[in-house]
């Protein structure tokens, strides 16, 4: 069925029928279904291609009866369907989407529905708020959906609210309950390391749960993305073709996700916040929020449910997602730790030999009593060393403008090193158990951000730096371990909040940053890729992906965070990392947001030149990798090389990487038919970011073809030699 180009989400078994025959039970046959008798009009979720159809039963629960491909004309009568939002201790057999236990010590839930409404806004996004109650316990649940039509993209999130007289204890609090009832069902997830972030792994789910979670708290992302693609049909879907949903949760903390595939092969996903350790007691009167859950449908396969996501990202979830990027040069890998004033200043004729925008002062430039020399000292002294940087960080800005640069410079401002003297004068600010040894992670703990003192605290470190520095041009803000051993001794007897609480404090911190300091360019960094979700990007502009920047391993990481985020939200840098040429490494930071991290002392002439040109290529064409429409044309999963290319809205512009991976003897790469091009324009490729007297060997260079010809034909893009392993080629497509 995958590749059908209909939707697949009906709530009723096809798993036997061919698809013709499934589309004549849709259309014809329905009405011998068990019909949910219903007391009002299906409540309609839709974009421009999906559809998202309620209804409320004789029993005044709350049903999902359909999602997928948008139905014209409508469907009706619709099958019998799967409670919406079935609470603990009542007759759901599964796993519940909320459960509470009330002040009588009753853990059941009913919600009944109350009423619905819906709005448009002003930028075009429709809002369905759906009201739900409990009506023993006066216990309300509001289901909100926000779609975005020309994205294909729908927002949900649920608010509790306690009408009782005395607190709550809510277990289970999730964000989105979704019910597919199609046949086969296809997970891919995103998991990795410390410097392995986002790998892929696909598989088929089989009877019972599988749960994809995160208990990190600090760098939730840290082992697993909190994010998903899933295919409902017969075999897998490809990047075009298939009927899939993409989903992922903007939540910065531990979050959840739960497949359960039931005894009649259905399947439940749950999506929220996890609720490991983290019982919440809601007081009479007080709404919990859950985080929003993003998702899209597609039946043209991967490729198109991430677009879906790009495009939603840049209007509406990114800081200034339609705005330009700043390229930088990074100090860290030519100095540490190491340097002074001079030798900074000395880097600062680096980036102008590059000819970025930006110098970015890592790591090491504070501490008084204990000089930050080293990782175990001086987290939580964010005074500037005087012995390294006498004349402070306004002469760094400063002497960076007069040669044309902006700065920017790099704080970690929720944790703090034992040895500091914020830990020796607030040690109760530290997240720590009693009666236990400390745990270190880098030598530092973590700040309480629970409590409001170190939130003004944590805020103070960044606007001190701007009322010092006016014209400081970005931030790098890192997070370098998770949350072990943590205790609060703010929150006391409510240690079970601690997880969310933490979270919802990062937010008020950062709300306070952006309502001072709105467009700012900040980098979110959590020792590499711990952190990356959409609801920090709503005061970021990108993210660091991972510590790992060796080009060849680059390339699966920066793939991987391909099918969530557009291309300028990932920083990627070339360094010193991996024993590829310097070509390759810039070829593949240029296929997202292009920085440096390198010492330039040792570069050749030709080198020099090279990278000058490159960033320049790269200023010229930026705005169709950050803004253009990306198509993957070739995995790393699948072969010994990774293609890929972005293409402008008018499809008059394009950009294609092609990298060969590895050395196989006379492995000949079949042509590559390029995607998203205007089939009755004529095109012309030419072959860029060369080094110095080098002239391409690709047949195709320098000469025109229309879009049809690219498109069904193709043209060979990758090296067929041996010995051809880690090399690359950029191509500039342009219309005439």
């Amino acid at each position: 069925m995958a590749g059908s180009g209909k939707g697949l989400f009906t709530i009723f078994r096809a798993k036997y029928y061919s698809m013709k025959s499934f589309l004549t039970l849709l259309v014809c046959s329905v009405l011998t279904l068990n019909i949910q008798a219903q007391t009002k009009q299906p409540i309609t979720i839709s974009t421009k291609n999906s559809q998202l159809i309620f209804t409320v039963g004789a029993n005044k629960r709350l049903y999902q009866n359909y999602f997928g491909q948008k139905i014209t004309g409508g469907v009706a009568p619709l099958p019998k369907a799967f409670e919406a939002y079935p609470g603990g201790g009542m007759d759901f057999e599964f796993e519940p989407s909320m459960r509470i236990v009330h002040a009588d010590g009753n853990p059941s839930l009913e919600l009944k529905y109350q009423s619905s409404k819906s709005s448009t806004h002003a930028d075009g996004t429709q809002q369905t708020d759906i009201f739900l109650r409990d009506e023993v316990y006066n216990t309300d649940v509001v289901a909100h959906f926000v779609t975005y039509p020309d994205q294909d993209v729908i927002k949900t999130w649920t608010e509790i609210s306690n009408g009782e007289k005395k607190t709550i204890t809510l277990t289970n609090y999730a964000s989105s309950m979704l019910h597919f009832d199609g046949g086969d069902y296809w997970l891919t997830q995103f998991h990795g390391d410390w410097a392995q972030e986002m790998q892929i792994e696909e598989s088929k789910l089989t009877s019972g749960s599988k749960v994809i979670d995160s208990k990190l708290g600090t760098r939730a992302s840290k082992f697993r993305f909190p994010g998903f693609y899933l295919t409902v049909g017969e075999r897998a879907a490809t990047e075009t073709s298939g009927s899939l949903v993409a989903g992922t949760l903007a939540w910065t903390g531990n979050f959840r996700f739960s497949f359960e595939l039931d005894n009649k092969n259905a399947l439940h996903i749950l999506s929220g916040i996890n609720n490991y350790a983290s019982e919440y007691h809601l007081e009479p009167g007080k709404t919990f929020k859950t985080p929003e859950f993003i998702f899209t449908y597609s039946n043209e396969g991967k490729g198109l449910a991430s677009r879906n996501l790009h495009e939603w990202a840049r209007k509406f979830a990114v800081l200034d997602g339609e705005k330009p990027r700043l390229t930088l040069l990074n100090n860290w890998e030519a100095t540490g730790m190491k340097f002074n004033q001079d030798k900074l200043v000395s880097l600062f004729d680096d980036a102008k030999k590059l000819g970025v925008d930006l110098f970015l002062l890592d790591d090491g430039w504070f501490g008084e009593k204990y000089p930050r020399d080293n990782d175990k000292t001086s987290l939580g002294d964010w005074m500037t060393d005087k012995k390294k940087l006498p004349s402070g960080v306004p002469f760094l800005v400063d002497a960076a403008a007069k040669k044309d640069l902006k700065f920017g410079i790099w704080i970690e401002p929720e944790m703090v090193n034992p040895k500091s003297e914020l830990y020796e004068k607030h040690p109760e600010w530290v997240l720590q158990l009693p009666n236990r040894d400390p745990a270190y992670q880098r030598n530092q703990l973590v700040l309480d951000l629970t409590n409001p003192k170190v939130q003004d605290f944590v805020f103070k470190i960044v606007d001190d730096l701007f009322r010092e520095n006016p014209s400081l041009a970005f931030i790098k803000w890192d997070c370098n371990r998770t949350m072990t051993n943590a205790y609060s001794q703010y929150l006391k007897g409510n240690q079970s909040h601690l997880y969310i609480d933490y979270t919802l404090g990062l937010y008020k911190v950062l709300e306070r940053v952006r309502a001072k300091y709105p467009h700012v360019p900040m980098m979110l960094c959590s020792g590499g890729g711990g952190r990356a979700d959409y609801e920090a990007m709503k005061y970021f502009t990108e993210f660091w992906p991972s510590d790992d920047t060796d080009g060849l391993e680059r390339i699966y990481i920066q793939w991987g965070y391909s099918y969530f985020f557009p291309a300028n939200t990932i920083s990627a840098h070339v360094t010193h990392w991996g024993k590829q040429s310097l070509k390759f490494r810039m070829d593949v930071a240029m296929m997202d947001k292009l920085g440096f991290d390198i010492d330039m002392k040792d570069f050749t002439a030709d080198e020099v030149k090279f990278s000058h040109d490159a960033v320049a290529n790269y200023k010229r064409l930026s705005n169709v990798i950050w803004q253009g429409d990306l198509y993957r044309l070739a995995s790393p999963y699948e072969g010994n090389r990774a293609v890929l290319m972005y293409v402008d809205q008018p499809k008059a512009k394009s950009v294609l990487f092609a990298y060969n991976l590895q050395d196989r003897y006379r492995e000949a790469f079949d042509p590559i038919r390029l995607q998203g091009l205007d089939p009755t324009k004529k095109y012309r490729i030419k072959e860029i970011n060369l080094m110095p007297g080098a002239k391409s060997t690709l047949a195709a260079n320098d000469k025109t073809y229309t879009g049809d010809y690219l498109m069904n034909i193709g043209i060979t893009v990758n090296n067929n030699i041996k010995y051809s392993a880690l090399t690359s080629v950029m191509l500039e497509i342009t219309a005439e």
